[in-house]
Formats: structure tokens, C-alpha cells, sequence
């Protein structure tokens, strides 16, 4: 009994599945998937088989078909598409999308094909934000998996990102991950056996990478570090002196050393503008790339570099790539306000107080007046974001309250980080309490009076009329609604968040869902939050940059309005990117960049960072970072907004009209954008061609079914079944499953418990899709859905089980003008050994349709594309007699016997006319299949010597159709 044979055991049939050790039998059900896969360890099953003789695994037949009921060629095609579909082994060279519940764009496979042609796999993916690296990234994890050459992965996130993580994985890529991070650990810990780490126990892990990171974790993860390690965020691991990130950075190097590791990192921003950064990630893949000058590149270093490293703007992805758009259209919008009076007199008060903090520490050290500038801009961010902001920032400086700014590792975060908000982590979004403190510890005691009298006249601006940056942002959400936009608030501060969620709830109508979400929000209740939402009513989520970054809000909002500008234009990038991403159902999205006319502190943010990041953005195709986040910036709107001609005061501080530090900034960022486009133009992967990329999913789709195959099957079986799904009257392409009990009575059980409950408030209906993503409202039902699945395993079940009564049948005869002669199609499954030298070999399947004229001189094979058309469109022109029909069926099985049997697997077909035939069809077939798997191997020839596959015989005969030709009288 040898992998792929037929076995018996337990009163049923199972195939034999190649087994890692010698000791045990892997068993699949007949008419199962690997889902169901058991282990019998063979001397137990020995030792029981004598009281039990049914738990010894003996050899046993594939049943073969009969002519007690031969049907038409629907039903013997049904029976062709739904074991295709059940396939999940399959033999085309993409082994993953047998497996996996989406269906990726061309343009996501690159990085696959990229990964399949290293050894170890080391790549650095960094797409645009929105064009789906984490796709690409499990795409390549789940292709290892499925071919053994991995049994433990761990992704490492920003603590955030986990719970998103470990739902892309089990939604889509049908794996079982944990999330490890603080608040998980425990329970962890009680599910494995004593004496035996977690990072050991379980095989797929999202880990928050500053939980792994301290010194008390570290150790024990880098012990049981997994073969495959993917590090999303990366840009926020790279080296840097001292603190957090260079702890994250400690961490990847000790994953990296380990040369025969596979690791993955992404970012949509790998270049912050600090040349040694970026080498330092570039080093984890290779250490020999941290010496290189990667502004002067040889072409033998930029080939090599360009194997590892991959950088595609959506101008890349769009230009050749895909013949429809996998975005939405982004129509970006300015929409202003007007200050009143009496928040113009609360600006002015904040500016003079705020004025006083830097003049007066004009003679200080630099760390000194660094610290005046962090709080004179914080409290004018404060007092513009809202008078809630401003109320809760001077209560508690007033009060003496004071936040420790830290990260989840306990480093201190410096005011620059926490004003200029870096992209790489998600702000405090807290009003910065102890930076005031800070700032203005050293002024005189009567200054205090000054605050209790700008906090005053903040409380008194609260709800009323006189914020107006309030009512007209609430206008714009009641406009963007009535558009039919969902849209996403993005505000700074949790007291602004929260402020204007409560205004919202008692402006906007009563069946609008606003939701607030900030960091006083755990991951886990955000993500909780988020899902409980209904998708049938209109809906507003107020939230700040806690979600800003790599969180997947598209399924449920169309639109962004930005309330609060960011102080980093990668930060307006990722808050945009949460709904223009891949993903997005809606055709059309739309952002708003909404600021105050006549706000000074709004006007610098636009003219020193968002104006000049939109100018390059229409340039390059592109965001480019802000050089050094941080400091340099900092400098800038400080210059802009306190040393300029123009706002009072400052005028008498400055002898020239320009701004140095802005021009310096400006300056640096146009070298960025040039050095961006260089590399961007090396890193795009214009060596893998879409036709190459096709070549590979027509391959796949060949074995597996595409999404036109999946609809025809579901469309087909319902029909058989009696399940109500009709085409949705308003949206083409939509589908509409009734869910309503008395409609499905008559339908199989198993098909009704793969349906969904229908929801007490929504319709009774289901609304499906066959194209990924599915629009708004649609779920998207491929080949690896549970709706699918189910049906698939139904009928398959049912026609080797039930013959009499099966709706897909195992015979078929009909009399046809498409054929000349008589033609005998065979519907076989057939499995494959893939062998190759120190990995272990891998069973695959796939249904073929092989097909035969007979003539005078012997059977003449069809070619399998003819064949295969036959089945699929072949009609009945005339009656056929239900015994002539038995009586060709019949006789063809006659011609089969001996279908197995035969002791020596080799020698199976070798002397028997038609079997020969499908041996060598069959063998044909596995040459072709070798040679797509070598295509897959050609830039290492390595991995092509001694790469085998070969075919197990005897096939299993799933059916026979017989076409007989009409003779016109």
C-alpha cells in the first residue's frame, strides 16, 4: 500500500495520504478532504485488528460504476464539477489555491513567483499602501505550507494589527493561528501540555512584536522560532539608537541568522530618508546588502537586490497588469470652515500664551527650548482640534495630572514622536498633558491665570453655535450620507473623537450607526465593535490614528473626512488607505481634506507638509516619507508658524522674509522623491511579465475550476437540489439565495446548515457574489466556500453512495449530432507523487476527462480539451432507449475489466487496449504537469534536478459517458 492507493478501514474507504513517519497510516475519506484527515499508528491498529479486524487498514477498490441507472451528460458533468471542486491537493504547480477562500489578482502572484525561486525564501514586499501585501505575504506562506516545506509560521505586527492578522489567515487562507500577545498569554498557556512552550506547541502565530521583543519573551520565541517568520510593519524594526525600535530590530536580527529561516517583511513606506535604516532591513534578507551604496548600485548588485526586493506603485500594478481596475476611483476633495469670533479669540489667547513659551526660552539649552516647542505645539493643536481637546488638556495641566508617555515595552516616547505622530506606530491619541507641563514649568505663577482664562472660554465654546469647524463638518457627514457614502472621521484626540461622536448622535438621523473608536478601546472590542455593525443601515465611525494603519475598514466604509489634518502626510496616506484599498467593493470612494480657512495652525500644516506631499504624489504616482520624521520636521512648523513674517508678534524676531528650515526641509524631500523613483523604477519586477503570471492561474484553473466554473456548478446544483437562488433585479452579477425555511424544506440537510441564519432585521435573502471582492453587501463564494464545499461533497457523495437516486450521475448515454462516431468519455481521478530529493513527496490530484472514438482500426484518443468540451456541451438530438443505453454502458465496462486488481502497480494497463490508452494519456498528462513545475523552479536549477511526478495507478473511475452518433435518415 503505497500513497495514493485505496484502503479499508473502519467500515469505509479512505485514500492513503504520504505519512512525515513510518509508524503511522494517513487516511483521507474516499469522498472527503484533508479536513477530515485521521492517523491510525499501525502496530495499535495491528494489535486491535485482532478483536476489531475493521481497524486494520487492508488494500480495497475505488467502486467502480454500474449501468443500474444511466442518466444524461448534465448529470455526468455535474458529477465532473463537483469532484474538481472538492480537489484540494491539486496537481498544477500553485498548490495554495486548492486551499484558499479568495481569489488573488494577477498582480499579487508576483511576489509568490518571486518567493518560489528562492531558497531560502528572503523578501522584502513593499507595495503601495492598499494593494494588498498581506495577501502576497500569505499567499507565499500558504504555498509552502501546502507543499511541506514549512510546518510552523509566526507573523510579528504592531500589537494592533494581531487580531486583523489572525482573521485574514483563518477567513481566507483556512488556517487555525493564535494571537500572542500580553492579554492572551494565560490562556495560551492552559491549552498546552506541561513543560511545553506556546511558540512550540502552536504551529501558526500572530505575535505583537514588542510583546516578543522583552527580555522576558525573546529568549523562548527565538528557541522555537518557526521555519517562516513575516514582519508586517517593518519600517517600524529598523535599526535606530537605542529604545523601542532598536529592540524590535535586536529581535529580527536573531531571527535572520539563522540562514536556512524563511522570512518575509513588508511596509508601504521602507524609506524613511536615513540610507543606514533602510540597509539595516535590507541586511535582515542578506547581511552582505548592509555594505552596499544603494545610490551607485552595480547592474550584478541591483539584479541580485532586485530577487529579494519588490516596489510596485498602483501606476505599476494598473499599466499592464489587470484588465479591470482592483481599486476604486479616490475623488479627494477641500471643503473649509470659517472661524467665529469667539474661537478666533480663543486662538489668539493660546498663540500669545504659547508665543510667551518660546520667547522666553530663546536663551535656554537646546533640550531646553526643544521642550518649549513641543509644548507650545502641542496646546495650539489642542485648542484647534476642539474646545473639548482644549478643555481636557488645560484641566489637566491645571489640575496637575500628568500621562507617561510610553510604548508597550515602557521606553519613553520624546515629544518630536509624539507631536510629529511617526507613521510607523499608532499615536498617543491623548491630549499631551505632561508636554504642557513640561513646557511651561518655568513661567512665572500668574501666568496660570492665563490658562484658567483660555480653558474658560473653551468650556463655553463646547456645543455651541460658535464651533463652527463642529456644525460644518457635521453638514459635510449629513451630505456624505445622503451620497450614499459611509464615511471614517479621523480625529487626533480622544476628547475631540468623543465630542464629536456625541454631537453627530444627536444631529444625525435615528437609523445612522455612529460608532467611536480610540485608543481607550481595546483591539479586541474594536475589532468587536466593528464586526457588530450592520451593514444595511447608513453608518459614521468617528476614530483617531489608533486605526490609522494597516487596519482593513473597506468592507464597511466608502469615504474619509479628515477633521483633524495630520502632522505627517503618511499618516493622510494610511487613514485614506483604510477604504482605497484592494478589497473595495465600492466603485468610487471619496476623501476630504477639511481645514479652517482663516486657522494659522491648519494653513502651515498644508503649505510646509500636505501641499508639498500632494505635488509629489501627483509626480511620482506615490507618497514619499517626510525626511526623518521628526525633528526636522518639527523645526519647520515651528519656523512657519512662530519665526515668520505675518503672525504679529514673531515678525520682530526675524530679519529675513524666508524659512530656512522649511526650504532645508523641502529640500531634502525633493532628494528623497528622486532617489524614490530611481529605485522604484529598479524594484518594480518588470522581469516577471502578466503573461507569465497568467500562463501559471490558466494551469491552476485547468486542474481546479476558475470563478466562471464555480458559478456554473453552483447555479447547476441548485437547480438539481431545489435551492432557491435567482439574479439579483437591481446589480448584475449579484445573486440572491432565499433563506426562508418553507422554501428550503425539500433541500438536503447538509446544503441548509452551509446556508446562512437569516438576520431577524435584514432580508430574507442571501446575497452572494462569484467575483472577488465582492460588492457592498455580497459575500464572495469560491471554490473553498462552505456553500460550495457543501454542495460539491453532496453530490459526490451521493452519486458513489446512492446511484438510483443521485443528481449527478456516474453513467450516461445520449445520442448526439456532436459527435461522428461512437465516443466513450472516462471521468477519472487521478493522483500524482511529487518527488523530489530531501523533501518529502506530496500527493496531488485532479479530475480528467479523457475521451475515445472507436473505430475499425481501434480506439482513437481525443485530445483532453476536446474531450472536455464534449462533456460540457454536448446535447441529445434524439431519444435513446433506456436499455440501449444499459447495453452501451455495458459493454464498455466489459472492455475495462480488469479495471484493478493488477499486483504490480507498474504493470497496471499494459495489456488492455483501452486502459493502455489511459495509461498513456495519463503519463502524457504528467509530463505536461512536470513541466509546469519546472517553469516554477527555472532560476535555480538545483531545485529542478530530480524532480519527479508520478502517476498512481490504476485512476479512480468516477464515470463513463457514451455518445452515440445520429444517423439522419
Amino acid at each position: 500500500m503505497k500513497p495514493g492507493s485505496i484502503v479499508r478501514c473502519r467500515h469505509r474507504e479512505w485514500v492513503l495520504l504520504p505519512a512525515e513517519s513510518e509508524e503511522v497510516w494517513v487516511l483521507r475519506p474516499l469522498t472527503g478532504t484533508t479536513e477530515e484527515v485521521v492517523k491510525v499508528h499501525k502496530r495499535l491498529s495491528e494489535l486491535i485488528a485482532y478483536e476489531l479486524p475493521f481497524e486494520r487498514v487492508e488494500p480495497a477498490l475505488f467502486p467502480l460504476p454500474t449501468a443500474e441507472r444511466v442518466s444524461d451528460a448534465a448529470s455526468a458533468h455535474l458529477l465532473w464539477q463537483a469532484a474538481r471542486l472538492m480537489l484540494r491537493e491539486g496537481a498544477a504547480p500553485l498548490r495554495s489555491l486548492g486551499r484558499i477562500s479568495i481569489r488573488p489578482r494577477v498582480y499579487q502572484f508576483v511576489p509568490l513567483l518571486m518567493a518560489l525561486r528562492l531558497d531560502p525564501v528572503r523578501l522584502f514586499i513593499a507595495d503601495d499602501v492598499g494593494v494588498g501585501k498581506t495577501i502576497e505575504a500569505l499567499l507565499i506562506a500558504r504555498e509552502l505550507w501546502d507543499r511541506g516545506e514549512i510546518r510552523r509560521f509566526a507573523v510579528l505586527c504592531p500589537p494592533y494589527l494581531c487580531d486583523q492578522w489572525a482573521q485574514e489567515i483563518a477567513q481566507k487562507f483556512n488556517l487555525e493561528p493564535v494571537v500572542i500577545r500580553s492579554g492572551t498569554v494565560a490562556q495560551l498557556e492552559r491549552q498546552v501540555p506541561p513543560g511545553t512552550s506556546i511558540y512550540e506547541h502552536f504551529p501558526v502565530q500572530v505575535a505583537s512584536i514588542d510583546f516578543i521583543k522583552t527580555e522576558r519573551n525573546r529568549h523562548q520565541f527565538l528557541q522555537f522560532c518557526p521555519e517562516l517568520v513575516i514582519v508586517d510593519e517593518v519600517h517600524g524594526a529598523a535599526a535606530a539608537p537605542g529604545g523601542s525600535q532598536q529592540e524590535r530590530h535586536a529581535l529580527l536580527q536573531e531571527v535572520a541568522k539563522d540562514q536556512r529561516r524563511h522570512l518575509i517583511l513588508l511596509t508601504a513606506t521602507p524609506h524613511s530618508g536615513v540610507e543606514d535604516a533602510f540597509r539595516s532591513l535590507l541586511a535582515l534578507l542578506n547581511p552582505d546588502f548592509a555594505t552596499w551604496n544603494l545610490s551607485e548600485l552595480s547592474e550584478a548588485q541591483r539584479a541580485l537586490l532586485a530577487r529579494h526586493f519588490i516596489q510596485r506603485t498602483r501606476a505599476d500594478i494598473l499599466s499592464g497588469w489587470e484588465t479591470t481596475v482592483p481599486f476604486p476611483k479616490r475623488e479627494a476633495v477641500d471643503y473649509t470652515y470659517q472661524l467665529s469670533e469667539r474661537y478666533r479669540q480663543l486662538f489668539e489667547q493660546a498663540y500669545e500664551f504659547c508665543w510667551e513659551i518660546v520667547r522666553t526660552g530663546h536663551h535656554l539649552r537646546e533640550s531646553q527650548r526643544r521642550v518649549r516647542y513641543w509644548g507650545a505645539l502641542a496646546l495650539l493643536r489642542c485648542v484647534m482640534s476642539s474646545p473639548a481637546a482644549a478643555v481636557a488638556a488645560l484641566h489637566n495641566r491645571l489640575s496637575g495630572v500628568r500621562r507617561p508617555l510610553t510604548d508597550e515595552g515602557g521606553e519613553a516616547i520624546d515629544g518630536t514622536r509624539h507631536i510629529v505622530e511617526p507613521s510607523q506606530e499608532a499615536p498617543d491619541d491623548e491630549v499631551p498633558s505632561a508636554l504642557l507641563e513640561a513646557a511651561d514649568r518655568d513661567l512665572p505663577t500668574q501666568e496660570q491665570r492665563r490658562l484658567q482664562k483660555i480653558a474658560t472660554l473653551a468650556e463655553q465654546i463646547k456645543g455651541t453655535s460658535d464651533d463652527t469647524k463642529l456644525h460644518r463638518a457635521s453638514s459635510l457627514i449629513q451630505t456624505l450620507l445622503q451620497e450614499g457614502f459611509h464615511p471614517i472621521v479621523w480625529c487626533r484626540y480622544v476628547a475631540t473623537a468623543e465630542y464629536l461622536t456625541e454631537h453627530l448622535r444627536e444631529v444625525l438621523a435615528p437609523e445612522v450607526q455612529v460608532l467611536c473608536l480610540t485608543g481607550r478601546v481595546s483591539d479586541e472590542e474594536r475589532q468587536t465593535r466593528i464586526q457588530a455593525i450592520d451593514p444595511e443601515l447608513p453608518r459614521v465611525l468617528v476614530a483617531t490614528d489608533c486605526l490609522s494603519e494597516g487596519i482593513n475598514l473597506q468592507e464597511k466604509f466608502t469615504a474619509v473626512l479628515h477633521y483633524d489634518l495630520p502632522w505627517n502626510p503618511n499618516r493622510l496616506e494610511q487613514r485614506e488607505g483604510r477604504v482605497d484599498r484592494y478589497g473595495q467593493s465600492a466603485e468610487k470612494v471619496k476623501v476630504v481634506r477639511f481645514f479652517g480657512r482663516d486657522n494659522p495652525v491648519d494653513g502651515v500644516v498644508i503649505e510646509v507638509l500636505l501641499d508639498k506631499a500632494q505635488q509629489i504624489h501627483r509626480t511620482l504616482g506615490t507618497y514619499v516619507p517626510v525626511p526623518e520624521e521628526g525633528e526636522s520636521v518639527l523645526q519647520a512648523i515651528v519656523q512657519a508658524l512662530f519665526f515668520r513674517k505675518g503672525y504679529g508678534k514673531p515678525m520682530q524676531l526675524t530679519l529675513d522674509l524666508g524659512m530656512p528650515e522649511v526650504e532645508k526641509l523641502h529640500r531634502r524631500w525633493e532628494r528623497d522623491v528622486e532617489r524614490e523613483r530611481l529605485n522604484r523604477s529598479r524594484f518594480a519586477q518588470r522581469a516577471i511579465k502578466p503573461a507569465e503570471v497568467q500562463r501559471e492561474l490558466e494551469a491552476t484553473d485547468a486542474v481546479l475550476g476558475d470563478p466562471a466554473a464555480v458559478q456554473t456548478f453552483v447555479l447547476t446544483a441548485a437547480q438539481r437540489l431545489g435551492i432557491p437562488i435567482t439574479a439579483d433585479p437591481k446589480r448584475p452579477k449579484l445573486w440572491r439565495v432565499s433563506l426562508d425555511a418553507q422554501s428550503l424544506a425539500t433541500v438536503p440537510e447538509a446544503i441548509r446548515l452551509a446556508l446562512p441564519s437569516p438576520h431577524p432585521k435584514a432580508s430574507r435573502f442571501w446575497l452572494i457574489s462569484f467575483d472577488s471582492p465582492a460588492p457592498e453587501g455580497a459575500e464572495y463564494v469560491g471554490r473553498n466556500h462552505r456553500f460550495v464545499a457543501a454542495l460539491a461533497r453532496f453530490l459526490f457523495e451521493e452519486a458513489l453512495t446512492q446511484p438510483l437516486t443521485a443528481r449527478a450521475a456516474r453513467t450516461g448515454a445520449i445520442r448526439t449530432r456532436a459527435v461522428s462516431e461512437l465516443t466513450t468519455l472516462f471521468l477519472l481521478r487521478v493522483r500524482y507523487l511529487l518527488e523530489e530529493p530531501q523533501k518529502p513527496s506530496l500527493l496531488s490530484e485532479e479530475v480528467l476527462v479523457l475521451g475515445m472514438h472507436e473505430t475499425s482500426e481501434g480506439p482513437r484518443w481525443l485530445e483532453p480539451t476536446v474531450a472536455l468540451r464534449l462533456l460540457a456541451e454536448a446535447q441529445p438530438d434524439a431519444n435513446l432507449p433506456l436499455s440501449e443505453k444499459r447495453e452501451l454502458i455495458e459493454r464498455a465496462l466489459e472492455k475495462l475489466n480488469p479495471w484493478a486488481g493488477t499486483p504490480d502497480e507498474e504493470a497496471w494497463g499494459l495489456h488492455h487496449p483501452w486502459q493502455k490508452g489511459i495509461r498513456e494519456q495519463i503519463y502524457h498528462r504528467a509530463a505536461a504537469l512536470l513541466e509546469s513545475h519546472k517553469r516554477l523552479r527555472q532560476a535555480l536549477a538545483l531545485r529542478k534536478q530530480g524532480l519527479r511526478l508520478k502517476p498512481h495507478l490504476p485512476p479512480d473511475l468516477l464515470g463513463i459517458l457514451i455518445l452515440q452518433p445520429l444517423v439522419e435518415v
